[in-house]
């Protein structure tokens, strides 16, 4: 009969010990066991102190102030009711304050009464022309007639009636006098010129004009003076 094949166990409990043998012969369970000790955590020093009873007790110090006010009475923090004082507005000619820097004190000023009228009477000054030729009413205002001297028309009236280039036209007056004036076609509307036309015929805030396209490129241009009907003139 042949011998017993050991067990499994037999064969596991064998290769255990000659490994603990190996590791005892590298020394490695006391290396093993120095490193445990040298890496242990260590208290926290924060920790210790931490650790100590707190102190409930409230120190009273004197507030540190500077000796230019140290002789001053301490200030005093209190809510102050605020009284909103009203403000009177001025009296306003189309959104614009009068006497402010877009409406020069130097201007003419007009009544309420007498711009409505003068831009009544463009009005009816237009139905008397008739319809054979385009027509506009243009009442001015400060800007138009000071300061940059810029005039902007309406977009509908300027896309059926004006060049559809920047370029010059003509205004023309009652005196049958021509002027040159830059019309913009993009921002609708005349610069250079019109400031030689206004001054040439003393236009101020509330007179109306009247514009009348003859030809292309050609205004005729009708004049409703505002300070002429600021007596309830009606004629």
């Amino acid at each position: 009969m042949g011998m017993a094949k050991p067990s499994y166990e037999d064969i596991r409990q064998k290769r255990m010990e000659e490994n603990k043998k190996r590791l005892e012969d590298l020394n490695l369970p006391r290396l093993a066991q120095s490193l445990n000790r040298t890496l242990s955590p260590k208290p926290s020093p924060i920790k210790k102190a931490g650790s100590k009873p707190h102190n409930s007790e409230t120190l009273l110090v004197a507030v540190r102030r500077s000796a230019r006010v140290a002789s001053n009475p301490a200030p005093v923090y209190a809510e102050v009711k605020m009284e909103r004082i009203g403000m009177s507005r001025s009296r306003s000619t189309y959104g614009v304050p009068r006497g402010s820097s877009r409406y020069p004190a130097g201007l003419v000023y007009v009544s309420e009464e007498a711009r409505a009228r003068a831009t009544e009477k463009a009005e009816q000054l237009v139905e008397n022309l008739g319809t054979s030729y385009p027509t506009l009413v243009r009442p001015l205002l400060p800007s138009h007639v000071s300061g940059c001297f810029w005039l902007g028309l309406p977009m509908r009236f300027c896309r059926d009636n004006m060049p559809r280039n920047d370029e010059m036209v003509t205004l023309v007056d009652e005196e049958g006098d021509e002027y040159p004036t830059m019309w913009l076609q993009r921002k609708t509307g005349l610069s250079g010129g019109w400031r030689g036309f206004s001054l040439a015929h003393g236009l101020v805030d509330g007179d109306a004009v009247v514009f009348q396209v003859i030809k292309h490129g050609v205004l005729k241009v009708y004049i409703i003076r505002a300070h002429d009907l600021d007596d309830h003139d009606e004629t």
